[in-house]
This record gives structure tokens, sequence and C-alpha cells, in this order.
């Protein structure tokens, strides 16, 4: 692992939390930075419920198969997309503008020292529908993805996931 790029290596998905909140200022900088993240022609569909509530955290965590550390962690951001603001109104591209999003706000907290772990939601019809009655989610906005967030209550080595098998030079 080239050193310079630690701080990407170190970025981990954390899911034990100290209870200790996150303040405003953290929150308005992890969104800055998510909407910092590119868009398809600048569309930015993105859209962000912000949920701090124990109760809406724990009722979250019940839709979620792999949700349970929402159960401990003082803050989720439920990442949405808007499919009226999407690029040509197109799915596709909302997805892979929401995933840009979410990756600029795993690096911003994982920069603040906070822990996060990324949760899917779309395409699980059930998730989907769980978090839009229980957040009162439009129907033309897509809830793409839960991010736990917190400080950590643990710690892991960085590392890399590098495959040579991934990689094509020139062809496949």
């Amino acid at each position: 692992m080239n050193p310079k790029l630690n701080y990407l290596f170190s970025r981990r998905s954390l899911r034990a939390y100290t209870p200790e909140p996150i303040d405003d200022g953290a929150v308005r900088d992890i969104l800055e930075a998510a909407m910092a993240a590119p868009s398809a022609v600048a569309k930015d569909p993105w859209a962000f419920v912000v949920v701090r509530n124990r109760d809406t955290l724990a009722r979250i965590a019940d839709g979620l198969p792999n949700g349970k550390m929402l159960n401990h962690a003082p803050l989720a951001v439920v990442v949405c997309g808007d499919l009226r603001r999407a690029h040509d109104g197109q799915l596709s591209y909302l997805l892979q503008d929401c995933a840009a999003a979410i990756e600029n706000l795993l690096l911003a907290a994982h920069a603040l020292g906070l822990g996060a772990c990324w949760l899917g939601v779309h395409p699980g019809e059930e998730r989907m529908t769980h978090l839009r009655s229980l957040l009162g989610i439009p129907d033309a906005v897509v809830p793409v993805a839960v991010i736990a967030i917190g400080r950590p209550a643990e710690s892991r080595e960085p590392r890399t996931r590098y495959r040579q098998d991934a990689v094509h030079q020139e062809r496949w």
C-alpha cells in the first residue's frame, strides 16, 4: 500500500460506536462533502434525512437485516435520490450520483475522526418501503442507503483489497 494513500486504506466500515453525540457542525461538514460529489450533468439528485432520535434509529434498524449497529449509533444519514432531479430521470444515473455522494460522506466522516458504515437499501423493496413509511419519503424519491455514524468504539487496520486478476490492460 502506498503510504500517501493511507487515508483511503484506513477508512473502514465501523459498526461499534460510543454514545457521544455528533455535533451539528460535523454533520454539516459531512453533508457538504457528500454534496461536493460529481453528478451526471450536475443534476445533484441527492437528498439526505438526518436521524438522531433513538426510537427512529431502532425502527430503521428493525427494517435492515444488517443494521443492528443503528441501535447504538448516535446518528444515521439516509441517502436518497430524487428521480425528478436525476439526469434524464434515469435510475442508473441517480444511483451512480448517490454512490459518489456516499463515498464522499464516508471519507469526510473518517477525516473528522468518526466511524461509519454503509447499509444498502436499494434495490430491496421491503427496505425501501420500510424507510418510505417510517420517514415519510415521497414515492419519486429512492432511499438508496443508510449510513450509521458515530465516534468509533473499535479500530481496524488499514488494508487494500487490490486483486491483480480484476485488472485488464487495454482489453478484457
